[in-house]
């Protein structure tokens, strides 16, 4: 969290869709952000681990979050993206739909997740953020990713 010249905390958030829901990540916590490209499956890994793509000779671990979050699958359109993120193992892909933009926040405007939410689970979710009327729910990278 950066603080800004009048002392309030900000944060920075890489801003992304999944079906129709606004999504937001730290940005500290990404690494790049690529083009959907080929995935190798794993045989018998959990459904929501998609494969491993090659990264410049590193291997890495692709996770989809429409699966995690128990959604439809859609065919991949051209927007969609791998977010390359760093992880307490490693570098660990997630594929979005769709990645909007960069935006900062300050941290004042994050709301606690109302008890009563429909969609993911409020065990993946950080928080709530209201950004120029819209609101973009805030993952917990780790509890979204984590078994």
């Amino acid at each position: 969290m950066a603080t800004n010249t009048l002392g309030t905390a900000e944060e920075q958030l890489v801003v992304f869709r999944l079906d129709s829901e606004t999504y937001g990540i730290d940005i500290f916590r990404v690494n790049e952000i690529i083009r959907l490209r080929e995935i190798t499956p794993i045989p018998q890994a959990d459904a929501h681990i998609r494969g491993l793509v090659n990264l410049r000779g590193k291997t890495i671990p692709v996770v989809d979050l429409r699966s995690r979050f128990g959604l439809c699958s859609a065919e991949a359109s051209e927007h969609a993206r791998i977010i390359v993120v760093d992880t307490d193992e490693g570098n660990v892909g997630v594929i979005v739909d769709e990645v909007r933009e960069v935006i900062t926040i300050e941290s004042s405007s994050v709301e606690e997740t109302p008890p009563l939410v429909s969609g993911i689970s409020n065990d993946f979710v950080r928080g709530v953020a209201n950004q120029d009327g819209h609101l973009v729910t805030l993952l917990d990278l780790d509890k979204a990713l984590g078994a």
